[in-house]
Order: C-alpha cells, then sequence, then structure tokens
C-alpha cells in the first residue's frame, strides 16, 4: 500500500443505507484505509458547501487530500488504482479488465434499475416503479445465477472491485420485495463476499407492511 503519512485523511460522504456509498466504504476497508465517514443525508445534500462537492447533490464523494470525487463505481476504480498495489480488485488483464468493467456497467444500469430501485420506492416512497423494479431484478437474478454456478466471484477468480460494486443492493433485494430463496448461487456469491477480511454489511431496514 503505498504511504499515506504526508497526505490528509481520506473523507467519505455517504450514507449508511445507501449501497452506492456501502461498495466504496467496503473498499477502504478491504485495503485497510483509514478514512473519515461524513453522514449527507438530504438536507445535508441540498447544501453550498456539498454541492459545491458534487453539483449533482448525490452521495457517494470521496475526498483524498486536493482530490474530489464523485459516482461510486468511479471512486472505487480511483482507490484501486490509487492504493491496491498488487492489482487485485482491478486487474490490468485485459479480458478481466473487461469482465469488471461489464459489471460495473451492470452496477450502474440493472443493478440500479433493479434491485436498488425497488428497495427505494418500497422503503422511503422513492419516486418509480417498484414493480418495474422487480422485474428488471429478476431477469438480473437469473442472468446472476446462471454466471455464477461456476463462478467463485463475477469477474476473476478473486474478488474485484465489480462484486463490491454489485454486492450491496443484492443482499438487501428482499426489501424491495424479491426474494433470493430461488438463486443458492447467488446466495453463496453474498456469503463469500460477507467473508471477506475487512466486511461490514449495510443496516437492515424493516419493510413496510403495507408493501
Amino acid at each position: 500500500m503505498p504511504d499515506r503519512s504526508s497526505q490528509g485523511t481520506i473523507v467519505l460522504h455517504g450514507t449508511k443505507l445507501s449501497g452506492h456509498a456501502h461498495r466504496v466504504e467496503l473498499l477502504l476497508r478491504m485495503l485497510g484505509l483509514p478514512y473519515q465517514y461524513r453522514d449527507s443525508p438530504a438536507s445535508v445534500r441540498a447544501t453550498p458547501e456539498f454541492r459545491a462537492l458534487n453539483p449533482f447533490g448525490q452521495i457517494p464523494v470521496l475526498q483524498d487530500g486536493g482530490l474530489v470525487l464523485a459516482d461510486s463505481n468511479a471512486i472505487l476504480v480511483y482507490l484501486a488504482k490509487r492504493y491496491d498495489t498488487g492489482g487485485e480488485w482491478l486487474p490490468e488483464e485485459p479480458v478481466v479488465a473487461a469482465q469488471v468493467q461489464r459489471w460495473l456497467s451492470v452496477a450502474a444500469g440493472d443493478v440500479r434499475f433493479g434491485p436498488s430501485l425497488a428497495r427505494a420506492v418500497t422503503l422511503w416512497g422513492f419516486p418509480g416503479n417498484a414493480a418495474d423494479g422487480r422485474r428488471v431484478a429478476d431477469a438480473l437474478l437469473r442472468f446472476m445465477e446462471g454466471h455464477l454456478a461456476e463462478r467463485v466471484f463475477l469477474a476473476a477468480e478473486h474478488p474485484t472491485v465489480a462484486d463490491l460494486a454489485c454486492c450491496s443492493y443484492v443482499a438487501h433485494a428482499p426489501e424491495g420485495g424479491i426474494s433470493l430463496a430461488a438463486y443458492p448461487a447467488v446466495r453463496a456469491w453474498l456469503q463469500r463476499i460477507e467473508a471477506l477480511p475487512g466486511f461490514e454489511p449495510m443496516p437492515r431496514s424493516p419493510v413496510p407492511a403495507a408493501a
């Protein structure tokens, strides 16, 4: 790991119930990087101070010395490139690198508009249609089940940022009314991630009875 003695403290702005922030916090922990966590609910994200960090008002935002970086997947790439000297979290080998990128795209697409959307609508009444999210999630989970039937992790024989980008919202899919019971390979994959050194789960949220 590069020496951080001459740099400022890494600061992560997020909320503990955000899977986007959680994926970044997982990598920080697994890289053994010290950091400060600044809780940034909607009221904070609406302030001029936060909008100076990210004009879109979205979390997570990472500060590392003079660097300010938004977008969870971009932050994962930065942290892996900057601090993972072994190159395991974001391998350089062309095929594996392409597989990682594919799953980062899945995280930004099918995961975001599948289990993430269904959860946000169900728990907090976010704009959108939970049924649409569940349909996307069902297709995603069927694909992941087949993909993981003969694989240990998503993009390589070891965990990469691809796994961290996808795991939080998939693990919390039941909070959006999406059962994982029919997907044993997906559940086994989640258990392998949860067994990694430094793993800390995202807090569970009770599903409203009306859901």
